[in-house]
């Protein structure tokens, strides 16, 4: 398999770029990639490049940009996922597995009943942890593009766009009964609450910014599957729209 690298500078045809010394030591020692062997790159803005290691050894490293490919394995339906805190390594999980998946952007949010608290001197240390694991998920699963990522403190704060549905069990359109809205989505926002769900004074907040409330079935789905599992249906809906 061709290793794929996620750059975040300018980069064309033609152009030799030196290696930082993380990509270096994960081509040269993980990898044990010598000179002349191929590595893919993308930088977020459209497409994939296919380079060639130039140079590759302890102390430097470098790829020459061979060609551009304008391909794109992102979903016809942009879907953002809002998610409120859970447990730490439950939201890891989840926000490896919605890059995987095909989420557009990925905003967590603090809720009533949150798992999980982000103080203001622990936020820039923990996000940087959060878009390295994006990072990571996108350079291993293909897409050509790094999802943004945001926290918010409050819940009314969140950002909107499209169709916006919350997930919760009681008092809901059924999923079958949405199909119809959903093939023709071109947008979804999709909110899924903490691990206690979402509390009626959240529901009071989402349903006044326009979130209409959905059910997946029924079963109840924990916090950090929610997410992945809405993914990957509306996925083969439009994998299904598109024949």
């Amino acid at each position: 398999m061709i290793p794929r690298l996620y750059l975040n500078r300018d980069i064309k045809k033609g152009d030799t770029l030196t290696l930082e010394r993380e990509h270096r030591h994960y081509l040269h020692h993980v990898l044990r990639r010598r000179a002349g062997d191929t590595v893919i790159v993308f930088n977020g803005r459209g497409g994939e490049f296919h380079a060639r290691i130039a140079q590759l050894d302890h102390h430097q490293g470098a790829l020459f940009i061979a060609r551009h490919d304008p391909v794109s394995r992102e979903m016809r339906t942009a879907v953002h996922v809002v998610q409120a805190a859970c447990r730490n390594e439950k939201l890891e999980w989840m926000l490896q597995k919605s890059v995987e998946l095909g989420a557009a952007s990925i905003q967590l949010t603090g809720s009533h009943r949150a798992t999980l608290r982000l103080p203001a001197q622990r936020r820039d240390k923990r996000l940087a942890r959060w878009r390295k694991i994006l990072v990571e998920a996108s350079e291993q699963c293909g897409r050509t593009i790094v999802p943004t990522l945001r926290w918010h403190d409050r819940l009314h704060a969140i950002e909107t766009r499209g169709l916006c549905l919350c997930l919760h069990p009681v008092s809901a359109c059924d999923w079958p009964a949405m199909l119809p809205r959903l093939r023709k989505a071109r947008e979804i926002t999709l909110a899924i609450g903490p691990e206690g769900g979402w509390s009626d004074e959240d529901l009071t907040t989402l349903r006044g910014m326009g979130f209409e409330p959905l059910t997946f079935g029924p079963r109840i789905l924990r916090a950090e599957t929610a997410a992945p599992a809405l993914l990957a249906a509306i996925q083969a809906i439009a994998d299904a729209g598109d024949k």
